[in-house]
């Protein structure tokens, strides 16, 4: 699983799951160029990875400080609203739609070029939520479910020229953003947080929440050459959910 030479993007590699993806990548020796909308996190380059015009900015960046690019990481992702979808508001969902799978479509079709000439690959992260129902939530499972589609569509596309894609779905990971899910959810319930933390732990057959290290481990495998004919996958990284009906 030795990275040694690989040149990678990460969007929203500053925090979070994308921290760790980013600290995997680096520790085996890949080059990573990281995106982030905050610039609180200290990211190579400052961007909306959901803004046309900030992504083809990125990819000039990607050209001048990698010259190619031999894995892209899709990870930007927001939790969107949560509300019944009676009372959500159109322009919230639609902003999870596009921060979640637009972004993604907006990088990869600036990175075949360069992953068709080195045969590289891309990882989407999608999410438990984009291979189950997740009530609440519906801008954020329509786009994960997205991404499902999106991985296996690419995969078709881009294997005859010898590049890879797969889907990664997290399940429940441990941290600021699932704590602010939890309330969120608890508050749209009229539930105590603790209620909803422990049906979440329930919902898991191991019974506890991930940690983004692990996220990031997978993908150093999928990047690597121990990998090197795993494409169209969608693999779940999550102690094997039941089901995201927390009540």
């Amino acid at each position: 699983m030795e990275l040694d030479g690989l040149r990678a993007l990460v969007t929203g590699g500053g925090a979070g799951i994308g921290a760790a993806i980013t600290a995997s990548l680096r520790s085996r020796g890949a080059t990573v160029l990281v995106v982030d909308q905050s610039p609180a996190t200290a990211p190579d380059v400052v961007a909306d990875v959901a803004v046309t015009a900030d992504v083809e900015r990125v990819f000039a960046e990607v050209a001048a400080r990698l010259g190619g690019l031999d894995l892209l990481v899709n990870n930007v992702g927001i939790a969107g609203p949560t509300a019944p979808v009676e009372a959500m508001e159109p322009g919230d969902f639609d902003r999870c739609v596009q921060v979640n799978l637009g972004s993604a479509f907006r990088c990869t079709r600036l990175a075949v070029p360069m992953l068709r000439e080195s045969k590289g690959s891309i990882v989407n992260i999608s999410s438990t939520a984009g291979i189950f129902g997740y009530p609440l939530r519906s801008p954020y499972a329509a786009a994960k479910w997205g991404v499902i589609g999106l991985t296996k569509t690419w995969a078709m596309e881009l294997g005859p020229h010898g590049v890879r894609v797969n889907a990664i779905c997290p399940g429940s990971v441990g941290g600021e953003r699932m704590d602010g899910v939890i309330a969120r959810e608890a508050g749209a319930r009229g539930v105590a947080d603790a209620d909803i933390r422990h049906a979440y732990e329930q919902q898991v057959s191991m019974r506890s929440f991930i940690e983004a290290r692990d996220i990031g481990e997978t993908i150093a495998f999928l990047a690597s050459p121990a990998a090197r004919f795993i494409s169209g996958q969608v693999l779940s990284v999550d102690g094997h959910t039941e089901t995201l009906a927390t009540l």
